[in-house]
């Protein structure tokens, strides 16, 4: 592995105007990383990698590579470009078996991150940076959010977001509570109460979009979301048909594959995929095939019935009259996008959100409510891990310079009152402390 790693290392041509910088969203030095490292200095090329990209584990292995680093290298004009996410996963996964600095010291202000998902970490682990004290909560029992319950552990082992739980969470002294959905219980309004100066919202897209058509509740068929979240709850038969061409469509497609499916088949209105050329080649690989210009007018105990379409004179798709089929299956998977939960927003006063009920933000992610922002998906519709990451990053210098400016809080919030130590136990706790000679 290292041996095929320095290959790769050495194929860098260390430009000085580094395009593969510029196609990475958090525009990672990647000309520098690989110099640190062809120098025997793994360590210092690591800890660049996570001071700017807290998730670069997660990157390396999830992120669209083809259109952003690697599609930008000019090694790649003529020939192969250089492999930076073979690179990354080494020097990130080596590196973080070194992390076990402890917590910054405490700067006495709480803030609070709702949703484990990419963007949440990631504000959480750079507000600690500071000295904040952070508690993150989300619905799930794990931290993750899209990372964990979106993506098929194929692509991103759950052993990664352990480790990064451990490294960055509890090293870091954030606070994780589970299983906690704010806005049903508890409210943002909650959160001030108790203290925290300033709150990110992160909540994600967990709510799946529909088709609205005929058979979508029979019981063969799911969304993505929660196929994703959890394959082994759902018997699909031999015969899958997936509604969608993205990469979740084809998380769900290879999903199926290894789940015991024989044949896997996406369907897709129009005549292109959404999806990488990456993820793409290797569902096609894994036998998963494609039938485009299509849409489901129906779904049947035996199978989708699909209308073909075709270009309109205006440039739509428009359906074929006559062309419906027929295609038969033993189950569906709808991969069609998700929208937003609306409890929070419901139970929040003075947060405004667009039409698809997406909260409105700044740049820097303020909402309309002075001291909570919002980033990644659950304000700007669903985006990659490493967009997530760079939104997360600018938006906890906002959160941080916001809280800031305001007065420090006036000591502790509880008030001084008597602690009762039950005479029993105190009574026990002496006898074991200072346990009597025997005869006295």
């Amino acid at each position: 592995m290292a041996l095929h790693v320095m290959e790769e290392a050495n194929r860098c041509l260390g430009c000085k105007k580094p395009r593969c910088q510029e196609g990475c969203p958090i525009h990672t030095n990647i000309p520098e990383v690989i110099r640190l490292l062809k120098a025997g200095k793994l360590n210092e090329a690591g800890w660049m990698l996570f001071e700017n990209n807290p998730l670069t584990t997660v990157c390396s292995l999830v992120c669209n590579h083809e259109n952003q680093c690697e599609g930008h290298c000019v090694c790649g004009i003529k020939g192969a470009p250089v492999h930076f996410s073979v690179i990354e996963n080494y020097i990130s996964t080596t590196y973080a078996n070194q992390m076990v600095k402890g917590p910054a010291p405490s700067n006495g202000r709480m803030a609070a991150v709702i949703g484990a998902g990419p963007a949440g970490i990631t504000i959480a682990i750079i507000l600690a940076r500071y000295g904040y004290q952070v508690t993150i909560f989300d619905g799930r029992d794990k931290i993750g959010g899209v990372m964990r319950y979106g993506i098929p552990d194929f692509r991103l082992p759950d052993a990664v977001l352990d480790d990064l739980a451990y490294r960055h969470l509890e090293l870091k002294g954030i606070r994780f509570r589970p299983n906690t959905y704010i806005g049903n219980t508890l409210t943002i309004d909650d959160l001030f109460r108790d203290g925290y100066q300033s709150v990110f919202v992160g909540a994600g897209l967990w709510r799946p979009n529909r088709l609205h058509i005929r058979g979508e509740s029979l019981g063969h068929v799911c969304y993505a979301i929660n196929y994703l979240a959890n394959p082994d709850a759902f018997r699909l038969g031999e015969r899958v048909i997936v509604i969608g061409v993205g990469n979740s469509a084809m998380d769900c497609a290879r999903t199926a594959v290894r789940k015991g499916a024989r044949q896997v088949t996406c369907f897709a209105r129009h005549d292109e995929i959404n999806a990488s050329q990456y993820e793409s080649s290797y569902a096609r690989l894994e036998g998963v095939e494609f039938v485009l210009r299509r849409t489901p007018v129906e779904i049947r105990p035996d199978g989708v019935v699909f209308v073909e379409n075709r270009k309109g004179e205006d440039g739509a798709w428009e359906a074929i009259p006559g062309s419906e089929r027929l295609y038969p299956c033993d189950g569906v998977i709808i991969a069609v996008s998700q929208g937003a939960e609306s409890n929070l927003i419901e139970t929040t006063r003075g947060i405004d959100t667009d039409r698809r009920g997406l909260l409105s933000v700044d740049s820097d992610g303020h909402t309309s409510r002075p001291g909570v922002f919002a980033a990644g998906d659950a304000a700007t519709g669903a985006r990659t891990v490493v967009e997530a990451v760079a939104n997360g990053k600018r938006v906890a210098e906002a959160m941080h310079q916001y809280m800031q400016s305001l007065p420090m809080p006036a000591g502790t919030a509880y008030p001084n009152v008597p602690v009762e130590e039950p005479a029993v136990a105190a009574a026990q706790a002496e006898q074991i402390l200072f346990p009597q000679e025997p005869g006295k």
